[in-house]
């Protein structure tokens, strides 16, 4: 039996572009993924765009009873920024109060232990149109806008995140096209990069000094980078990935300063941002009370061995490529490696090189196309996604009993819900979502997680 404190949360994540829909009515603006699936609808994996998603705005009751049902004691969401704050003049849509206080109300009453983060790259549109992430009056907007869900939902809220991911949209909006507003700026990408984090800690200070007494995180994709070999040249490059990949977030945010050698690759390449002794002050002196940790993928390197002509535009694969590794554990229809050491790895780093801080797992899960394939007797035999949660949960569990200060395990996500350009071509929920009808049903891994959280554990 594989066992865990009395304590311990089970329970799912989502974020609210993904979940509620209603996303162009009820006093919301768009975000800007609104915006960028109204002017290029044919990017989006069968043109299904964000106005629906899961429909949560309106079913978010039955979706309660649901997650009382598949075992959950803790749930994470974010609030919409566009919804809550609709324009640039700054003032509160009342419609958002309403809903978010009915909605985390009904989650309260369930027993359900809730989880909020402010921001999971859904950025206003009004907000892009000024510079987004790249100027720095955003980053004041975004502690005032922390600073209403603080005053307006603070009752119902047992723990905050600051961002989800974060390096994402430093990533895939200003270096690999994959976000709005789609650049490739590598010295915009990180002016956002260093804009983000002095957000999480400007928002932390702010909300401490208003009278926050519950602890406040931030939720990174910790992707471990593993070299092709040992050899020093493969070994060096997977240094340099987890520079980037892990450190560039992880170090400030608990640590509360940049890794020197991170900061000298910037220097080096000219990428300096923009900022001032209080900003480094500020990050210095609010760092996180715990983590979440989202984990899917081991990160793969192996050395560059090419030379970089002097005027190319810089990418940190200047210092590593990625490399595919043969014979791999995969899942076939997501594409992505399967390797549940890695949240050993993950514990082991945390509980020594970051003052064994307290954190939990807040994304994990997999992702599979065409999950009707699977249906028997009109329910989804996921076998494969309970394998995959065991497997991991095995090296969580190693890592804890060696000292990891793990909390929590979530998974990615509740019910099947829509997910950026890739929409509902691959299914995470524990929960079938009919999209033509709205229609919900328990996943054989629903029915599985209720018997582990309420177990506390399982038999391997």
């Amino acid at each position: 039996m594989i066992k865990f404190p009395q304590d311990f949360f089970f329970g799912s994540a989502t974020s609210a572009t993904q979940s509620e829909g209603a996303g162009d009515i009820f006093g919301k603006s768009p975000s800007i993924w609104d915006y960028w699936y109204e002017i290029e609808p044919f990017k989006f994996h069968n043109r299904i765009g964000p106005k629906y998603t899961s429909n949560f705005y309106f079913d978010f009751k039955e979706n309660v009873d649901l997650m009382e049902k598949t075992g959950h004691n803790s749930f994470r969401t974010s609030i919409s920024w566009s919804r809550l704050i609709p324009k640039i003049d700054g003032r509160v849509n009342e419609e958002a109060v309403k809903f978010y206080k009915d909605y985390f109300k009904a989650i309260k009453d369930k027993g359900i232990t809730l989880f909020v983060n402010f921001f999971h790259f859904d950025m206003p549109m009004y907000l892009q149109e000024i510079g987004g992430w790249a100027n720095r009056e955003v980053v004041d907007r975004y502690v005032d806008y922390c600073l209403n869900c603080f005053k307006y939902f603070d009752e119902y809220i047992d723990y905050y995140f600051t961002f989800n991911e974060p390096i994402v949209h430093v990533e895939c909006g200003y270096l690999s096209q994959y976000h709005y507003p789609m650049e490739v700026d590598p010295k915009k990408a990180v002016q956002v990069a260093f804009n983000t984090q002095l957000a999480s800690s400007l928002a932390i200070k702010a909300l401490k000094k208003a009278g926050l007494k519950k602890k406040i995180g931030i939720i990174l994709n910790l992707t471990p980078a593993y070299p092709r070999s040992n050899n020093e040249n493969d070994i060096r490059a997977a240094e340099y990935a987890n520079l980037f990949a892990q450190k560039s977030f992880l170090d400030p945010s608990v640590l509360g300063s940049y890794p020197e050698k991170l900061v000298d690759i910037i220097k080096k390449e000219n990428l300096m941002p923009e900022f001032n002794q209080k900003d480094l002050d500020d990050i210095r002196e609010n760092t996180v009370d715990f983590l979440g940790v989202n984990y899917y993928q081991p990160l793969r390197v192996k050395e560059n061995p090419y030379i970089y002509k002097d005027d190319a535009i810089f990418t940190p694969n200047k210092f590593y490529l990625n490399y595919d590794m043969p014979g791999k554990k995969i899942n076939p229809y997501r594409g992505w490696e399967i390797y549940p050491k890695a949240l050993y790895d993950i514990a082991i780093n945390l509980r020594d090189n970051y003052n064994n801080i307290e954190w939990l797992v807040s994304e994990n899960g997999m992702g599979v196309e065409a999950e009707d394939r699977f249906k028997k007797d009109g329910r989804i035999e996921d076998d494969y996604r309970i394998d995959f949660m065991k497997e991991h949960l095995f090296y969580l569990n190693k890592a804890m009993k060696e000292g990891a200060n793990c909390k929590g395990y979530q998974v990615w996500t509740f019910i099947d819900n829509w997910s950026w350009l890739n929409a509902y071509k691959n299914r995470y929920g524990l929960v079938e979502y009919d999209l033509e009808t709205g229609n919900r049903k328990i996943k054989k891994s629903g029915y599985w997680f209720k018997e582990l959280s309420d177990n506390k554990g399982f038999v391997e």
